[in-house]
């Protein structure tokens, strides 16, 4: 686990998948429709940045929110949106869907 900014946290592909496999965290996918149909994270949720609105932005009360991406820009960048907008953290998954196909990790494909 490493901290890039104040209140930003970014954790492993491992990591997250733990956190997502016991229930502990969501998974939410900032990138556009037409991405997240062609692969994804199984169970990620997709909330597009080109939609982000902190009104709308899900929570899911006892489990924490981990932002993803394809690369971790876009995860981070909405991470710190959050905080600026008085959120006290954010996390997002390091290296995004990239890092989390590397480490060998399940994809699924689009329908």
């Amino acid at each position: 686990m490493s901290f890039v900014h104040l209140g930003l946290v970014e954790l492993d592909p491992q990591t997250v998948a733990a956190l997502v496999a016991s229930g502990e965290a969501v998974l939410v996918d900032v990138r556009e429709d037409e991405e997240f149909a062609v692969e994804r994270i199984p169970g990620s949720i997709l909330r597009p940045m080109s939609d982000f609105e902190l009104e709308t932005w899900p929570s899911f009360p006892g489990r924490k929110v981990i932002i993803s991406c394809l690369g971790g820009v876009r995860s981070a960048a909405i991470g710190r949106k959050l905080i600026g907008a008085g959120h006290p953290w954010a996390i997002h998954l390091k290296g995004g869907l990239n890092a989390w196909k590397d480490a060998g990790l399940p994809t699924e494909v689009g329908e």
